[in-house]
C-alpha cells in the first residue's frame, strides 16, 4: 500500500510524519509546487519579513530529519489533475504519480486586486518567494540595502490593503522595519468581523500608538501606477493613498483549480466527511480541506497552522484504518508588536463579549464570547497560560 501527498507544507509534512510515527513503512511520495523544502508560513509575515530569521530557520524540519522519514520528495512540480478512480495525480512536468491513498494538502492561493498582476511594487504574502520579493522591495524603496539600518534613509511608504490577520501582522512588522505604514480596509477596526468592536478597537489603538495610519471603514477600489510601477491605492471614497510599495492581504482561496475535473465536491475547499475523506482513498488536510465537524454539525474550513498539524494526524490515522472523526476546538494566535493574541473556538462580532480575567485597561485579559447561552470562544490578550485554562469552558458548554 502506498501514499501520495499532494502538498509539501505543514499539512503534507505532518501527514507523512504521523504515518511514520504510527508504524507505516510503505512508500510515501510528497509532491510540492515550490522548490523549497517544507517550511513554516506564520513566520513569513513576522520573523522572516523583518530579517530576524533566515530561510533555513523557517524550515519545518532539518534535511537530516526529512531523510529519516524515507519519503520521495518531488518538489517544484505542481499537481495539475487528479483521476479519482485510478488514484493518479498528473503534474505540470508531465509526471503521473499513483498511490493507494492520496492526501490533498495543496493549501491556499492569495487573492489579488484587479490590475495587480505584473505591476511592480505590489505584493501578496503567501510563499517564501513572496516574502523575499517584499523584503527586497522594501529595502529598495528605503534607499538603503539594509532595512535594519535607520541611518540616512527615507521611510518607504507602504500601504497594506486588508485589515485581517495577515494585513495587521504585515503592518506591525513593517513599522518595526521603519516603514511609513498605512492600513486600509472596509472594517471599522482591524479584525472587527472576527473579534467584535471592543477587542478590534483595542487592536486599532495598538497600531495607531505604534505609528500605523489607519484608513479603515472604506473599501479599496483599485491601484494607481506610472511606468509599470504602483504609485498608490485608490479608496472607494475617492481618496488616494500614495505608496512606494503595496501589500495586498485580502485573504486567500483554496488551491483547488487542479481538481475541477476530478469529480470531487469543491465548495470553498475540498468537501469531506467527518473523517476528512473526499472520496474512497482520497483525503484532504489543512487549509484546503472543508470537512464536516460533528461537534458543530456543520462544514468547517480552518486556515491556521495548528489545524494543519492536527488534521494531518487524523488523516494519517484514517489511512491506517482507524475511522476517526475530526472534531477539534479551533485555535489560532497572532503576534503584533509586543502583543500576543490567542483564540480558542470560533469568535464572531455578533457574540456577547465579557472579560473573564485580567483587565482591558492593563492590556492583559481573557474574554469569553457567548452566543445563544454558550461559550463559543475564548480570547486572550497577553495572558497565554490563563487563556489555555479558560479553554475548558468550551469543552464544558
Amino acid at each position: 500500500m502506498s501514499v501520495l501527498i499532494a502538498g509539501a507544507s505543514a499539512a503534507g509534512l505532518s501527514t507523512l510524519e504521523a504515518l511514520r510515527r504510527q508504524g507505516y513503512q510503505e512508500p510515501i511520495t510528497v509532491l510540492g509546487a515550490e522548490t523549497h523544502l517544507p517550511y513554516d508560513r506564520p513566520p513569513l509575515s513576522k520573523q522572516y519579513l523583518c530579517g530576524d530569521w533566515d530561510e533555513v530557520r523557517t524550515r519545518l524540519r532539518p534535511e537530516e530529519m526529512l531523510a529519516k522519514l524515507d519519503a520521495n520528495f518531488v518538489l517544484g512540480d505542481p499537481a495539475t489533475a487528479l483521476d479519482v478512480e485510478r488514484r493518479l495525480v498528473s503534474t505540470e512536468s508531465g509526471r503521473e504519480l499513483s498511490a493507494d491513498s492520496i492526501v490533498i494538502a495543496t493549501g491556499l492561493r492569495a487573492r489579488m486586486l484587479p490590475g495587480q498582476e505584473g505591476l511592480a511594487g505590489v505584493h501578496v504574502l503567501r510563499t517564501l518567494g513572496d516574502a523575499d520579493a517584499l523584503r527586497r522591495d522594501l529595502a529598495g524603496a528605503s534607499g538603503a540595502g539594509d532595512l535594519g539600518d535607520d541611518s540616512s534613509r527615507t521611510q518607504p511608504r507602504l500601504v497594506v490593503v486588508g485589515d485581517g490577520v495577515l494585513g495587521a501582522e504585515v503592518a506591525a512588522t513593517a513599522r518595526k522595519l521603519g516603514c511609513s505604514v498605512t492600513l486600509a480596509g472596509p472594517q471599522g477596526a482591524p479584525l472587527e468581523s472576527l473579534f467584535g468592536a471592543v477587542v478590534a478597537g483595542l487592536l486599532g489603538e495598538l497600531h495607531a500608538a505604534e505609528g500605523v495610519e489607519l484608513r479603515l471603514g472604506t473599501a479599496v477600489s483599485g491601484l494607481t501606477s506610472a511606468g509599470g510601477r504602483v504609485t498608490g491605492v485608490q479608496l472607494a471614497s475617492g481618496d488616494h493613498l500614495p505608496a512606494d510599495v503595496v501589500v495586498v492581504a485580502l485573504g486567500a482561496t483554496p488551491a483547488t483549480e487542479w481538481l475541477v475535473d476530478s469529480g470531487l465536491t469543491l465548495d470553498n475547499g475540498v468537501v469531506c466527511d467527518s473523517q476528512c475523506r473526499a472520496a474512497d482513498g482520497i483525503y484532504a488536510a489543512g487549509d484546503v480541506a472543508r470537512w464536516r465537524h460533528d461537534g458543530l454539525d456543520a462544514l468547517l474550513r480552518l486556515e491556521n497552522r495548528t489545524n494543519a498539524t492536527e488534521q494531518a494526524a487524523c488523516v494519517a490515522a484514517n489511512i491506517l484504518g482507524e475511522n476517526r472523526s475530526y472534531a477539534p476546538i479551533p485555535y489560532f494566535w497572532t503576534d503584533q508588536f509586543a502583543t500576543k493574541i490567542q483564540v480558542h473556538g470560533l469568535p464572531s462580532a455578533d457574540a456577547d463579549v465579557t472579560v473573564a480575567e485580567g483587565a482591558i485597561d492593563e492590556r492583559r485579559f481573557v474574554t469569553h464570547y457567548r452566543r445563544d447561552g454558550r461559550t463559543v470562544a475564548v480570547l486572550g490578550w497577553n495572558m497565554p497560560k490563563q487563556t489555555r485554562l479558560h479553554r475548558a469552558h468550551l469543552v464544558q458548554t
